[in-house]
């Protein structure tokens, strides 16, 4: 109670010093400002991507990092996936092109360049899932941009995939197959694959930190879907029903790069499904991105 009353009587004092100097009274200004109802949550977003984006080398060095502690103590480290896709791939396309009765030369290479970037995709969606629980520590001790983390797995798989690329250069040369002019709508097709795979990273992150059930989910999926796309088959053996293919969404984004490598450039529909899923997702990534991103550090 003194120590109120004497708060009140210095406050009462120094009023009254500052009106017989004729000045006003001073007040004071809050530090921060902050309305609940108005969390300006596309603004927070927008500088979560901007910095997280500008931050680039830190997401590259983290998923070096990642990949070292990964394979410590492996002779050959990553080349251990080469070598069993290049193994997968040697068995599969001698028991395929038998039962599809193609000849090994011409469905080689259509098999080399799907199971590379299919399990390129797989790996993505799936790792996905856990972009943002496995850096839970992380999130909850430093300020860092979720975007981060979700290009810090982006770039850790696309580093594990590039050690696959030199068994499509080596079945090219094998089977004498020399893509034409087209093949440089490849680098197209791989800019909508890094998109999408980005949006999937940031999205499947934020949704498996809330609901753990859809992680396994998405596993099982991709299962199926292995089967559903032409991976090991051609779209040709559906006959009539080949129109139907672009309905399948990793179809087309499988078709944006093994088209231009393979088939001539691909079907202009399937570029145009790819462009539009890629557009959509996108647009319910950022969304979910905007809406959620508050809760993600309670999610996880």
């Amino acid at each position: 109670m003194l120590c109120v009353q004497a708060m009140h009587w210095c406050g009462s004092g120094r009023g009254a010093i500052a009106r017989h100097m004729g000045q006003s009274e001073p007040v004071a200004q809050p530090r921060a400002f902050y309305d609940a109802a108005q969390p300006e949550r596309l603004g927070r977003a927008r500088a979560d991507f901007t910095l997280g984006l500008s931050r680039w080398r830190l997401a590259w060095r983290l998923a070096w990092l990642d990949i070292r502690n990964r394979y410590r103590g492996s002779v050959l480290g990553p080349f251990w996936l080469t070598l069993s896709t290049g193994v997968m791939l040697g068995g599969l396309g001698v028991l395929y092109s038998t039962l599809f009765q193609l000849s090994l030369r011409e469905y080689l290479p259509h098999l080399a360049v799907s199971l590379v970037f299919w399990t390129l995709i797989s790996t993505l969606i799936i790792d996905a899932t856990s972009s943002l629980t496995s850096a839970e520590a992380v999130i909850r001790q430093m300020q860092l941009p979720y975007t981060v983390h979700a290009l810090r797995g982006v770039m850790r798989n696309a580093i594990v995939a590039a050690h696959n690329l030199p068994l499509i250069l080596v079945v090219f040369l094998l089977c004498g197959w020399v893509p034409g002019p087209e093949a440089a709508l490849a680098l197209v097709g791989l800019l909508i694959l890094g998109v999408n795979a980005f949006a999937a990273t940031l999205f499947l992150g934020m949704l498996c930190a809330r609901f753990r059930d859809i992680g396994p989910i998405v596993g099982s999926v991709m299962q199926l879907a292995f089967f559903m796309t032409p991976v090991l088959w051609k779209p040709e053996l559906l006959g009539e029903w080949q129109v139907f293919m672009p309905l399948n969404p990793f179809y087309a984004l499988l078709e944006t790069v093994r088209g231009p490598l393979v088939e001539g450039g691909g079907p202009w529909l399937a570029w145009v499904a790819a462009l539009a899923y890629t557009a959509v997702h996108v647009g319910v990534a950022i969304a979910f991105f905007v809406r959620f991103r508050g809760r993600v550090a309670f999610w996880v």
